[in-house]
């Protein structure tokens, strides 16, 4: 079975760092990155690993 994550945040260098921590500990990419903004929640990153 395999595990996902879904990592979500403002576009910022907080987010990229949660991004490359994760890579780092061994989780890949799974398809590309996505991109889309919530004006509510102020929240626009995303990705699937």
């Amino acid at each position: 079975m395999l595990i996902y994550r879904f990592l979500t945040g403002e576009d910022d260098s907080a987010f990229c760092h949660k991004v490359t921590k994760a890579l780092s500990e061994g989780w890949q990419l799974h398809g590309s990155p996505t991109y889309a903004f919530d004006a509510v929640s102020k929240k626009c990153a995303a990705a699937r690993l």
